[in-house]
């Protein structure tokens, strides 16, 4: 069983309250980590104002060769890391060796942003004050970040915020979900094995009430969020002058259009909707189909469905694990009765079982059900029928939230219209809104959240442009 305290300024502290992290499948006790006090998170604050200007003069150079060795670490450990994941979070094994892979990846994307950051020339003769004068900027760290993340990636949302912000030169506090901080303590040793400066990085478990001071405390410069729509505008709300940064829910629609491949599509949409018990923000929640192929897709996805492996996470067959705990599952469950009590049929799935939500697939919703207008972040898929891309545009359109959509159809014009018409951060064409790659843009509008991860787009979130104009 691992055991963390918190990792602060370079030092592991044990002061707090033992916090037991529980495997979600059968309820063991898979690590012990600590819950902070706030004096313990100010701690953490304080470590990583006194690091900012240290880990700012550090070249791109030493800074890169950091994230590099904390790609090459996380690699060593992989298989170790991996089983955290599955056994804190319930996700199947299978997802959590990818997450590790992800991981890595998205290090050494930081490294590769870190080394291409730079300014550029502005032309100010082009005007004629600017005569005689030439002018470049260049981008310098924003200062201390605080980084809250969510249970569903445990390691590679973490790495998202950890990696960028020290190819930027930003000393980092992080604050994991408290069901799953043991892959960002680890990860947190990972680092300082690296050679990581100490105090450029804290990792803090805590309550939320505690974590709120994250929020507040002025001395941070850049708070970015991932989680729920609600907990993340009210931390804009609360944050002062800081930056924000969110990355919050989706209700991602996936459209099939009637030159779609429907047994391509029915296969992707079931592992896009149903992978990892559809506990991700652009898993498939809405599929809208077009009338002529409805049958068709209908009876392959009910298939699909049926035939998705859930259950066990050890196993590596396993498709959809348990939900992060019993309290989830349960409410997943009464959506489901909401929507069947409002007419809705299901047409696969079955009763909960603990935290395991079988995968469903409901027909004949209505749009006032919960489960088409909220984020059910749970193994469900909402199937709709419609007579034109116009109408499968406005449906999918039809929610508060924006993060990203897929369209199966090989009609260029069509996909045209839909990246031209729907209010989401990304269209994935031929492909389930849940397909990302970490190099990419990614992020919503609405309420899906303000601003961008991936490395490149990190780094610029974290660094301003200084302009200098030099009189010849």
């Amino acid at each position: 069983m691992q055991s963390f305290g918190n990792f602060i300024g370079g030092e592991w502290l044990d002061e707090g309250k033992p916090l037991a992290v529980r495997d979600p499948w059968d309820g063991s006790v898979v690590g012990e980590a600590t819950l902070a006090p706030p004096a313990v998170l100010d701690a953490a604050v304080d470590a990583a104002v006194r690091a900012q200007p240290a880990l700012a003069a550090l070249t791109r150079e030493a800074r890169s060769r950091i994230l590099e060795r904390v790609a090459e670490g996380l690699g060593a450990r992989s298989e170790e890391l991996a089983d955290t994941i599955r056994r804190e979070t319930g996700k199947p094994i299978a997802y959590a060796r990818t997450e590790v892979v992800r991981a890595i990846d998205t290090f050494r994307a930081s490294a590769d942003a870190c080394r291409a950051l730079g300014g550029h020339e502005i032309p100010v003769d082009a005007a004629r004050p600017g005569e005689g004068r030439i002018a470049f900027t260049r981008r310098f760290p924003v200062g201390p970040v605080a980084s809250i993340t969510p249970f569903n990636f445990p390691l590679n949302l973490v790495a998202h915020k950890v990696g960028p912000a020290i190819a930027a030169g930003c000393a980092n506090v992080v604050k994991p979900a408290s069901s799953t901080p043991l892959s960002a303590l680890a990860l947190a040793d990972v680092c300082a094995e690296a050679g990581l400066p100490s105090g450029a990085l804290s990792v803090v478990a805590c309550e939320r009430a505690v974590g709120q001071r994250l929020v507040e405390d002025d001395r941070i410069r850049l708070l970015t969020f991932t989680g729920s729509a609600e907990v993340g505008w009210r931390m804009k709300r609360d944050a002062g002058k800081k930056r924000v940064t969110l990355e919050l829910g989706g209700n991602a629609a996936a459209i099939v259009l009637a030159d779609a491949d429907v047994e391509v599509a029915a296969a992707r949409c079931a592992t896009g909707g149903f992978y990892q018990a559809g506990q991700s923000c652009i898993s498939v929640q809405r599929v809208i189909v077009h009338r002529d192929v409805y049958a068709a897709f209908r009876d392959a996805l009910v298939a699909a469905t049926r035939a998705t492996p859930f259950g066990d996470p050890s196993l590596d067959a396993t498709v959809c694990g348990p939900l992060i705990d019993e309290g989830n599952a349960a409410r997943v469950a009464e959506w489901i009765e909401e929507a069947k009590a409002g007419g809705a049929r299901v047409l696969a799935g079955g009763p909960r079982d603990r935290a395991i939500c079988p995968p469903t697939l409901i027909e004949g919703a209505r749009r006032d059900a919960k489960v088409v207008r909220e984020e059910v972040f749970g193994p469900v898929i909402v199937i709709e029928e419609v007579a034109s891309l116009e109408e499968a545009l406005a449906r999918a359109g039809d929610t508060r939230f924006g993060l990203q959509a897929g369209i199966f159809t090989n009609d260029v014009r069509a996909l045209m219209r839909a990246w031209e018409t729907l209010e989401v951060g990304g269209i994935i064409h031929n492909d389930v809104p849940a397909f990302r790659v970490d190099l990419m843009p990614y992020g919503g509008v609405r309420d899906s959240g303000q601003g961008r991860e991936g490395p490149r787009y990190t780094v610029e979130e974290m660094t301003e442009p200084r302009l200098l104009v030099i009189k010849a």
